[in-house]
């Protein structure tokens, strides 16, 4: 296992003979996808011979390595099973699928990122595409290019099965758990400044020691994005003893990054992703991680897609968040 610029780099996956309906399914789609200038934009086809493949692209489609930057404990997006032998996930099983469909012959390898190396490692090129959970928003986008949204995280709460809150509201008075540094706390002060609500906001580090809090009985809900609340819940040792309740309170486009010095890329990249839509195996994606028990204690995390998810995947476009609208 070698050591990279504080990311550790596993080893190369052949994917030559792996997923090879994909790769077939995009080239048979005879189009590369561009979005038009302006983020947010609606998505474009673009005849395939007028958009030749980059320096990068050609290495890639030759059998050269992309490196895949991963988490090691972001259940269900992704997340490493044993000691780090394998990494698994929703977003990275879709970023894989992704770089096959646009090189074939491509070999993989394996880098661990964390949330403050990210963006540089991507826009260094130390790391090709970034497969974990990751807000697309204006900031980032001056350093790395998004692909299509993937997912959109909803901002809501976990609470114990027998609790009797269902909505936001029902917080007055009571204490609440979060993350220090999220969106999502941010969102959930503004939501409280809004309703004019009054609790007490137990800080924590990460999901983990906020959900010991909600087990130990010590807050009431642990607010955070949805994906990473069905995650948390999976792990702990009593799945059912916890649910998701509440109205979606704020919500953040999730895709893809990867260079944005090369063009070609984002357009390979969307019209894969785009396929990927338009043939429904996205959607089969989303249910074999989130309503099917998954790897490594077989635990369903069902979570069914939002409406806001599919709102997206009808238009698809990498609108980022500062121009993301909640539906009313």
């Amino acid at each position: 296992m070698a050591r990279g610029l504080g990311a550790f780099v596993f080893p190369e996956v052949d994917m030559s003979q792996s997923l090879q309906w994909m790769g077939r399914a995009v080239v048979a789609a005879g189009v590369v996808l561009g979005v038009a200038a302006g983020m947010g934009s609606a998505v474009a086809a673009v005849p395939a011979q007028d958009v030749p493949a980059s320096p990068t692209l050609q290495r890639w489609q030759a059998g050269g390595t992309v490196v895949l930057g991963v988490r090691e404990a972001a259940p269900p997006m992704v997340y490493a099973l044993g000691a780090n032998e394998k990494f698994v996930g929703y977003h990275l099983e879709l970023c894989e699928r992704v770089v096959h469909a646009i090189a074939p012959r491509a070999r993989l390898k394996y880098m661990v990122l964390t949330p403050q190396n990210t963006m540089p490692l991507i826009h260094n090129g130390t790391a090709d595409f970034n497969c974990a959970s990751m807000t697309n928003n204006l900031t980032r986008q001056k350093q790395v290019a998004f692909g299509l949204t993937t997912y959109v995280s909803e901002v809501r709460m976990a609470v114990r099965a027998d609790s009797d809150i269902t909505s936001f509201k029902q917080l007055q008075g009571r204490n609440v758990g979060a993350i220090t540094g999220t969106t999502a706390v941010q969102i959930l002060r503004k939501y409280a400044s809004d309703q004019g609500l009054s609790f007490t906001t137990l800080m924590s580090k990460d999901q983990y020691e906020s959900f010991l809090l909600l087990e130990s009985g010590r807050v009431d809900a642990f607010v955070l994005d949805d994906n990473m609340l069905a995650g948390v819940i999976g792990q702990s040792r009593n799945p059912q003893g916890y649910k998701i309740v509440g109205e979606v309170i704020g919500a953040e486009p999730i895709a893809i990054q990867f260079s944005r010095h090369d063009p070609q890329i984002k357009k390979a990249v969307d019209a894969a992703i785009l396929q990927m839509i338009r043939s429904g195996e996205l959607h089969k994606l989303y249910d074999k991680w989130f309503m099917q028990p998954i790897p490594p204690r077989n635990v369903n995390l069902n979570l069914p897609m939002g409406e806001m998810l599919k709102r997206q995947l009808a238009a698809p476009d990498d609108t980022p968040l500062e121009q993301f609208v909640l539906p009313r």
